[in-house]
C-alpha cells in the first residue's frame, strides 16, 4: 500500500475546511487551510503543519521549499513564502489535520 492512499485531496469530504490553497502573486506563493470555511485551531482539532514543495522545470527535480509547523495554536494556517516560481513547473502543497489527515493541492506554474 502507498501512502498516497491515505492523502486527501479537493474530492475529499470537509475539503473546505482541510485543502491547503496556493495562491501565486507575482513571486510570493500564500497556501491558505481553511481559505473558504475557517479551519478551527483548537487543542482537540488542530492544523498540525502545512509544507510546501515544488517541481522544477530544468530537471524534474522535486523541491522541499518550506514548511510550518502550527501546533495547537491560535495562529491562521497560513505559510507565505517569496519564491522564483518562473523556476518551477508545478508546486504541491501538503498539510496535516490532527483529526482528519493529511491533504494535497497542486498548481501548475
Amino acid at each position: 500500500m502507498s501512502f498516497s492512499n491515505y492523502v486527501k485531496s479537493s474530492d475529499g469530504e470537509g475539503k473546505e475546511k482541510h485543502l491547503p490553497v496556493i495562491e501565486v502573486k507575482g513571486d510570493t506563493v500564500v497556501v491558505t487551510v481553511g481559505k473558504e470555511v475557517a479551519h478551527p485551531n483548537t487543542v482537540e482539532h488542530h492544523i498540525k503543519w502545512i509544507r510546501l514543495y515544488g517541481i522544477k522545470k530544468e530537471n524534474n527535480m522535486p523541491v522541499d521549499i518550506a514548511y510550518l509547523d502550527l501546533g495547537p495554536t491560535l495562529a491562521s494556517p497560513k505559510l507565505t513564502v517569496e519564491l522564483l516560481v518562473k523556476e518551477y513547473k508545478e508546486i504541491y502543497a501538503v498539510s496535516y489535520c490532527n483529526v482528519h489527515g493529511v491533504w494535497e493541492s497542486a498548481l501548475q506554474c
